[in-house]
């Protein structure tokens, strides 16, 4: 990551997605060929649609759904201290998350067209995973992710699992992983990614996917630092709005 970019233009963000129904039983018949067939593109023989269901439905937008964004952009207080702002945007009705969000994205818009989106593996998951539920919701998309169609290099994204390549096409590396290694506080506490739809079907706590969600933010800040071989933002300077 060059130094010439701006990190006070970068928009990060994190999503947490759960599959539409709680389980492969709830799914309407017509869906339950669609996910058979798409299973069968997809994941081992010996996988049963019920097992693949709980295993990855959550993670394809074609069957799952986001219940939660959290979105982080960075500034200076008045002490000239790096400070990074977290908002949420989290709820059981997605159609009107969406709409929030690009309320949001339109005032960062406004006050600056530069603005590039900052995230882990958000070129090849979140970005597409969101612009693809706008379109199932009728959220129109707006100028800044009418990415269809789009050339690679006309995208313009910070992602820190694709900096991490270096242009190793094959590598992948986890965001807590990746935490690790540059010894950056990590999001991983009593919760990981595989427990989102639990947490969200079973224990009916949004709170805490929302929580776990924020922590991945201030996570890929601390990391986006490191590759700039900054100092990692203090605890006080990580600042949660309502």
């Amino acid at each position: 990551m060059g130094n010439a970019l701006i990190i006070q233009d970068l928009f990060l963000l994190d999503i947490e997605t759960v599959p539409q129904f709680q389980t492969y039983s709830q799914l309407p018949d017509d869906w339950k060929l669609l996910w058979d067939e798409k299973l069968s593109k997809t994941m081992p023989e010996n996988i049963s649609p019920e097992e693949g269901y709980l295993l990855r439905a959550g993670i394809l937008a074609e069957f799952g759904k986001i219940v939660c964004i959290s979105t982080g952009y960075f500034y200076e207080n008045t002490n000239k201290e790096l400070c990074l702002k977290i908002k949420s945007i989290s709820g059981h009705d997605e159609k009107a998350l969406l709409e929030s969000f690009v309320q949001i994205n339109n005032k960062i818009f406004q006050h600056n067209r530069q603005f590039q989106y900052a995230g882990h593996n958000i070129r090849e998951f979140d970005i597409p995973y969101i612009c693809r539920r706008m379109i199932i919701n009728h959220v129109p998309l707006p100028e800044y992710l009418q990415l269809h169609g789009a050339k690679p290099w006309d995208v313009r994204m910070v992602d820190t699992m694709q900096y991490w390549k270096f242009g190793d096409y094959k590598n992948y590396i986890s965001l807590h992983l990746l935490a690790g290694v540059l010894n950056v506080p990590t999001s991983k506490t009593d919760m990981d990614g595989s427990m989102v739809q639990k947490v969200y079907y079973e224990d009916d706590n949004l709170p805490k996917i929302v929580n776990y969600c924020q922590r991945d933010v201030a996570a890929v800040a601390n990391v986006l630092l490191r590759f700039k071989n900054m100092p990692l933002l203090n605890e006080e300077n990580i600042i949660v709005v309502e």
